[in-house]
């Protein structure tokens, strides 16, 4: 088969079914106020939270609210999942990757149990945030 009629993988999609938001609307102003990455947000509607990108896992945090992830080109995509979730210390975060595996869109990282965020008073946003945006003078994502 020609290459040029291969279907191309995205460069970058939404990690978890829901509705994108800015990060300007995120109610926690370290996002909304421009102190992270840049970057988009995701209010989920569902718990299964699959990779944005195709690339490898850099880290994960060992309170399992973010996950990093680098792409073939070097750049670095960062999730962070919910809002003040790092004080639950894991709880309520099923991460199914480890470090240095490799992930596509269809790899699913990480199952966030929502009702129990709820439950602790904890928003369940997803952020995707570009850790290396601002190194880039050409495109970014």
């Amino acid at each position: 088969m020609i290459s040029f009629f291969k279907k191309k993988e995205p460069a970058l999609v939404s990690p978890v079914e829901g509705q994108l938001i800015p990060l300007s609307e995120v109610s926690d102003p370290v996002f909304s106020e421009g102190m992270m990455e840049p970057g988009f947000a995701v209010e989920p509607m569902a718990d299964e939270l699959y990779s944005p990108v195709t690339g490898i896992i850099t880290s994960i945090f060992p309170t399992k609210h973010a996950i990093g992830i680098k792409r073939a080109d070097g750049k670095e995509v960062l999730i962070h999942i919910g809002i003040d979730t790092v004080e639950l210390k894991g709880e309520g975060f099923e991460i199914l990757v480890h470090e240095a595996d490799k992930v596509t869109p269809k790899t699913k990282l990480a199952i966030v149990d929502r009702a129990f965020l709820k439950l602790q008073g904890k928003e369940s946003t997803i952020m995707v945030l570009f850790p290396d945006c601002l190194l880039y003078t050409s495109r970014c994502v």
